[in-house]
C-alpha cells in the first residue's frame, strides 16, 4: 500500500478513537428544566461540563417539542423554567 493509505487510515483510526474516548467522558452537570410556553409544557434533560451549557441544552431540548417554528423556539427559551432540577453537580 502507498504511504498516503496509510497516512489516512491512521488518521481514520485516530479520529474514532478520539470520538469514542469523548463520548464515554462523564459530563460534570446534568439538570431537568420544565417550561410552560403558550399553555404547553414539556421537560428536557442535559448534561454538560458547566451549569450554564447543561441549563441552555435542556432548555432547547424541552422547547423544541413545544414551540413551533424558529421565532417561537426562541421566545420559549427565553421563558423562565417552571423548575429546574439538578441530577447531577460536580
Amino acid at each position: 500500500m502507498k504511504k498516503t493509505t496509510w497516512l489516512g487510515i491512521l488518521f481514520a483510526v485516530l479520529v474514532l478513537g478520539y470520538l469514542v474516548v469523548s463520548s464515554f467522558q462523564r459530563q460534570a452537570y446534568r439538570c431537568r428544566i420544565c417550561i410552560a410556553y403558550k399553555g404547553r409544557r414539556d421537560c428536557g434533560t442535559a448534561a454538560a461540563q458547566s451549569e450554564q451549557e447543561a441549563r441552555r441544552a435542556a432548555t432547547t431540548i424541552a422547547c423544541a417539542q413545544i414551540a413551533g417554528g424558529v421565532i417561537d423556539a426562541n421566545q420559549c427559551e427565553n421563558t423562565p423554567p417552571d423548575s429546574l432540577e439538578w441530577l447531577a453537580r460536580r
